[in-house]
């Protein structure tokens, strides 16, 4: 099996869910159904796949026979035109067709007949000029797109009424696929770097999203160079000659001033203005420098407050802190006062923030900051924002490996070979949200929210995309890509949405670890509850892996009133000896979510059959596959 598209579940619930919806019919859709009743004054009831609709015929018919009709009005009652005779179920289905496209006056080509074909089947209602400009795609598909491909997509642009124009529909082909996203960022990026003809600012902005989506660790690997660059630089025993380098690094970067010096790197700035409910280190420092003495109380209560709910620091460090807190309690407050304690309190968090980095790299305190982020606002004189903390760490990064410095060479090959024995869970779960909050695939849906950063969204991928296209200087070449890398981006919203109660999400995320490139798509379905929010009793999730190793995968999740169920898809036979020690973790990390393992099941790739899984379904006994059953 070769997966290069998913079968939408949302799709594959339709038939059921039209029994629960009225059939929403628009002027000139044609659709085929069947005379169950008659009814006085030429009124009929007419049986339409699962469902029944009452309208009124142009002609008398005969009850039992079936037809194509056309929707010739809706108001105030349906109207509706006989497009054939009546058809017997004897009559095959080429027949039909063909008895249809004379009717219509539609061209015979086996595209046409293929769309009318699909949607007959599917029992959905189309117009005659939906279906000319379907035959007029199908005619012309991009390589590597389907038949099967384009006519999922085109049903889903006729079910949800959206506009029968090419965009939307590349953009939904595009949208299925659970490959390529990965070589079309490769391309665009390569592209990217040979232009000589952008805004040098505008190219340097795109750059720096797509090398974070590339490597989504790079920061973290910085994060380690800055913390072990401070420890060379507070660290006396070291000699002059490994601390300037240290120094030079950093001021290199553009982390500390190019006027800074062995004495005074950590020297405080004037104190910054200081945000309400910012809770950096560095803004807890400005803090006590802004502080009026006359408000010593209020002082010591918020920097107690502040240490205690500080998950990053150890118990031992939060008791240091602490202590000198008391000193400060019980001295006579004034400013020379105040200066002295933010210097040995800003000494003190440097010290426990870089001891700290190492082994909660990847870990966030209760206000969603990483240990990078109050480390850079300790030595940073400037407040930044988040976006440009990861730019300054990814600078570090290069600044590192340009530096022809043998110090911090190894400086570097010591931090990137922490990150990498450091993988687990939360790593991971880091790396995806780097590269969708990178990617900025629903930063439409990000700006109505008045909490909204615009400045962040401003730098994402898809908005810069959105300038890139609107720019005169460009390269076809370079517009082609950024165009196809939109339509990737695009098709990921058009295919997520909802179906009354039920709704689809779909990410497709292109992942590199240390080398190693696949392509990750993510389908979620599940439903809402009566309050709108989302019902995590119930669900199905569809993992589609292409990797260099075990190549492609499928994870298919199931969750029936919070049991789980697990089924792995893989050509490869040697990943079941791997799997049976993971079983245990993966059931106590469900537990610990009040979910319930049922079991785990390795299978090769039957495509038939997991297409045809409804979304969400009573938990079976398997007898095929390998069983871990908890």
């Amino acid at each position: 099996m070769t997966a290069t598209s998913f079968n939408p579940i949302q799709a594959q619930s339709t038939t059921l869910m039209q029994a629960n919806q009225p059939l929403a019919l628009k002027q000139g859709q044609v659709f085929h159904g069947t005379i169950k009743q008659l009814y006085p004054d030429q009124t009929a009831e007419i049986q339409v796949g699962n469902q029944k609709l009452i309208a009124k015929l142009e002609v008398p018919l005969k009850a039992g026979d079936a037809h194509f009709f056309q929707v010739t009005g809706t108001s105030p009652q349906t109207e509706l035109k006989v497009v054939t005779g009546p058809m017997g179920q004897e009559a095959s289905a080429s027949q039909q067709i063909n008895q249809l496209l004379d009717s219509m006056n539609l061209p015979k080509t086996t595209e046409m007949q293929q769309v009318l074909a699909h949607f007959i089947k599917a029992q959905i209602p189309i117009s005659k000029e939906q279906l000319l400009q379907a035959e007029m795609w199908m005619k012309a598909l991009p390589e590597g797109v389907t038949k099967m491909d384009a006519l999922q997509a085109l049903q889903k642009m006729v079910e949800l009424k959206m506009p029968m124009l090419q965009d939307v529909f590349q953009a939904l082909v595009s949208g299925q696929k659970t490959s390529g996203m990965t070589a079309i960022m490769d391309t665009f990026t390569q592209l990217l770097a040979k232009d000589t003809v952008l805004q040098e600012n505008m190219k340097q902005n795109l750059m720096q999203q797509v090398t974070a989506i590339a490597k989504p660790f790079e920061a973290e690997t910085g994060a380690l160079v800055l913390a072990k660059s401070i420890q060379l630089l507070t660290n006396n025993a070291a000699s002059v000659s490994e601390r300037l380098q240290a120094l030079n690094l950093l001021k290199e970067a553009g982390i500390l001033p190019q006027q800074a010096n062995l004495q005074n790197w950590a020297t405080l700035s004037d104190a910054k203005s200081v945000q309400q409910g910012q809770q950096q280190a560095g803004q807890v420092i400005q803090t006590i420098l802004a502080t009026n003495p006359e408000n010593k109380a209020q002082l010591i209560d918020q920097l107690k407050a502040w240490t205690a709910s500080q998950g990053l620091l150890t118990n031992e460090q939060k008791l240091q802190l602490n202590q000198m807190i008391d000193r400060l309690n019980q001295l006579p407050i004034n400013k020379q006062t105040l200066d002295i304690f933010a210097k040995q309190m800003q000494e003190q968090l440097i010290k426990a923030f870089t001891q700290n980095t190492p082994e909660r790299l990847f870990t966030q305190d209760a206000n969603g900051l990483s240990v990078k982020e109050h480390l850079l606002s300790l030595v940073k004189q400037q407040i930044t924002l988040p976006a440009q903390n990861e730019a300054l760490l990814r600078n570090l990064v290069k600044t590192s490996v340009e530096t022809p410095q043998p110090g911090i060479q190894q400086l570097l090959t010591e931090a990137d070979a922490h990150v990498r024995n450091s993988m687990d869970s939360k790593a991971m779960e880091h790396a995806l949200k780097t590269v969708l909050k990178s990617l900025g695939i629903s930063y439409e849906a990000a700006l109505s929210s008045k909490s909204a950063d615009l400045q962040t969204i401003a730098h994402q991928l898809k908005p810069q995309l959105h300038t890139l296209l609107q720019e005169a200087q460009i390269t076809p070449q370079l517009k082609e890509a950024a165009e196809m890398l939109m339509t990737r981006m695009n098709g990921m919203q058009l295919v997520s949405g909802e179906n009354g109660h039920q709704h689809q999400l779909v990410m497709q995320v292109p992942l590199e670890f240390f080398g190693k490139k696949m392509d990750a798509t993510l389908q979620w379905n599940g439903r809402m509850k009566e309050d709108g929010k989302i019902d995590a009793n119930y669900a199905r999730i569809l993992f589609y892996l292409q990797m260099e190793s075990m190549k492609e995968t499928v994870i298919d999740m199931q969750v029936q009133n919070r049991v789980v169920t697990v089924t792995v898809f893989n050509e490869q036979t040697n990943i079941i000896p791997l799997a049976d020690p993971l079983k245990d973790a993966l059931k106590i990390g469900l537990a610990k979510k009040n979910y319930q393992l049922s079991g785990v099941f390795i299978k090769k790739f039957e495509k038939a059959q997991l297409e045809k899984t409804p979304p969400v379904v009573q938990q079976q006994e398997e007898n095929s596959g390998v069983d871990f059953r908890i």
